[in-house]
């Protein structure tokens, strides 16, 4: 009778998929994605594709907050330098966008450490601070720098090309997007098993006692910045290459509250956190249009409220997961498959 979930070699207790449910589960779901763009409308494609860019950006919002315990309210201006640094990039130089891609990574890091610094002195609410003043910094050299980010007009670009072919239909976009953002996923749950995912952990739960074991504080604290950072380049430039238009206004403030709300419904500190979060932040919007179009004929004027709507469900939802599920819906998840997996001999 099966009684519990031990491991008998080192390969079975080193594996991701530790399981048969979840094996086949993310079978499924790989099947599905490859299915979606042939089954579903395009309205429902381009809807998946900024699920994709939402993840990536949410995931390292997970390693830097969930993880290693940094709070951040400057995520989102991060991803607005990584989308208008492809901008200018493929702008300027003209080069392929897998060129492009991962010199924004790269350029998008850079300013992540920058901004990380005062993570080596001070943390809490004092680096939450911190990270919020470097989100309006950011915005205000995308707004004021003209010469370079054309400022509040915007800013386009060319889309992506793959062996002559322009990527410019939803499908075509999702193709893209969609595969490098279940390699980054892949690459996060991979990366919680090394040496350094171990030391993020270390960290959040106790940055003193993680020193006095021998981890180094400055170099980990940096190098979350630096990884929490690239997710978010990446996820600019698979936004600038999805939209092909950057506004400024697209990165203030509220794109990071949003991400955080995410982490926090989805469940931070679990891979699949920022899945399930980067669904909910994307879905709830277009739950209340369709609810507010249905009212339309009873109260024309209901349209209006539904910017107002988002944030109060955003708000009411946090607040509902934070007193009855504080681990998120990662953790129900979690829970069904630990249900199946034990089945028939489940308590």
């Amino acid at each position: 009778m099966l009684i519990g979930d031990y491991k008998a070699t080192y390969a079975a207790d080193e594996a991701i998929f530790r399981s048969w449910p979840v094996r086949y589960g993310f079978v499924a779901m790989v099947a599905g994605l490859v299915v979606l763009p042939f089954a579903a409308n395009s309205f429902i494609v381009f809807l998946a594709t900024q699920v994709a860019i939402y993840t990536v950006a949410i995931t390292g919002l997970n390693i830097l907050t969930g993880y290693t315990g940094l709070i951040s309210l400057g995520h989102g201006a991060l991803v607005g330098v990584g989308a208008y640094a492809t901008a200018i990039l493929a702008n300027w130089l003209g080069v392929p966008f897998w060129v492009v891609i991962p010199m924004a990574v790269a350029v998008t890091a850079g300013v992540g450490l920058m901004f990380g610094l005062p993570s080596l002195r001070i943390r809490g609410l004092y680096l939450t601070i911190a990270t919020l003043a470097a989100s309006f910094i950011i915005v205000f050299v995308i707004e004021h720098w003209g010469s370079v980010t054309n400022g509040d007009s915007g800013i386009t670009l060319a889309p992506a090309s793959v062996f002559g072919i322009d990527l410019v239909s939803d499908p075509q976009k999702y193709a893209l997007i969609v595969p490098i953002a279940v390699l980054a996923v892949l690459f996060a749950q991979n990366l919680f098993r090394t040496r350094i995912g171990r030391a993020f952990i270390a960290i959040r739960d106790s940055d003193y006692s993680a020193e006095i074991i021998g981890v180094g504080l400055t170099r980990y604290k940096l190098l979350a910045f630096g990884l929490g950072s690239a997710y978010a380049g990446l996820a600019g430039s698979l936004w600038a290459y999805n939209f092909l238009a950057l506004l400024p206004t697209q990165f203030e403030l509220q794109l990071s509250i949003i991400f955080l709300a995410a982490l926090v419904v989805g469940g931070s500190a679990r891979t699949l956190g920022p899945v399930f979060g980067a669904v909910f932040v994307i879905l709830i919007p277009e739950l209340l249009k369709w609810v507010f179009g249905f009212l339309t004929p009873f109260n024309p004027t209901i349209v209006e409220y539904t910017a107002p709507a988002n944030t109060i469900a955003y708000g009411l939802l946090i607040i509902v997961f934070m007193i009855f599920e504080p681990m998120g819906l990662a953790a129900i998840w979690t829970r069904i498959w630990r249900y199946i997996n034990l089945w028939p001999f489940s308590p």
